[in-house]
């Protein structure tokens, strides 16, 4: 007979209902550029709590399923989207959150091009809104102001909070853009992330003498087409 060992023993007698157990769900902060302005895809809430409220993808994670797992499922599942580059943002756990149950949920972020986002406007369920003001205020493309269920606001803050404290040293801006880009297109994200408008001259003058990873902006070659003006010239991150 193996002998048995006291971790053995101990594992063998514990009661896991012994201590109460919040339940875990993931949601995701999916932003890209929209019309100008810095956009979250959201989705409409179908049933209690919070009906009719507009809410971030997520789902409760499985008992045997990893959260990357679960935010890689509310990821195809929730906002139809087949990939992206998700990454954990914070984790929130207000006792209150939720009014169903404690619920702490863990937020990924994910950053995507105009192209991956403008398609979901098209969604009766789900559609992008840009991200304005403190406190936060979610509105759609038609104007209307969406009313955010339970502390998606907070969520959302701190999501935008972090690509303003980020963008001015690091090469997330370039995460909405095409591998090839305008000038132009890069100013439009930089002032739709911070919220201002920025002087074009002395924008483009900081963005060609600056070193992003040991990257630096390169002009292509090419000029954009379909343009109704002058083709501006297309740079790429090399």
């Amino acid at each position: 007979m193996a002998n048995i060992t006291p971790e053995d023993a101990f594992l063998n007698d514990y009661d896991p209902a012994a201590f109460d157990r919040p339940s875990v769900a993931v949601d995701l902060v999916l932003l890209g550029i929209h019309a100008g302005r810095l956009s979250a895809l959201l989705v409409e809430r179908d049933q209690p709590p919070q009906a009719g409220r507009w809410a971030l993808p997520g789902g409760f994670v499985g008992i045997e399923e990893s959260l990357d797992a679960a935010a890689i499922r509310v990821l195809r599942d929730k906002a139809g989207l087949a990939d992206a580059h998700l990454e954990q943002l914070y984790t929130f756990g207000a006792i209150d959150r939720d009014p169903r149950m404690r619920v702490v949920s863990v937020a990924y972020l994910a950053l995507l091009t105009e192209d991956a986002v403008a398609p979901a406007s098209t969604g009766a369920r789900i559609t992008p809104a840009a991200i304005d003001g403190d406190p936060l205020v979610a509105t759609r493309a038609d104007g209307e102001d969406l009313p955010l269920a339970f502390d998606h606001a907070a969520i959302l803050t701190r999501a935008r909070d972090r690509l303003r404290g980020k963008i001015d040293y690091s090469d997330i801006a370039f995460a909405f853009l095409p591998p090839a880009f305008t000038l132009r297109a890069l100013q439009e994200v930089h002032e739709a992330v911070l919220g201002t408008r920025l002087n074009k001259p002395a924008f483009r003058r900081r963005m060609l003498d600056r070193v992003v990873g040991g990257r630096r902006l390169v002009a292509t070659g090419m000029r954009e087409a379909d343009a109704s003006h002058r083709p501006a010239e297309l740079f790429r991150l090399a």
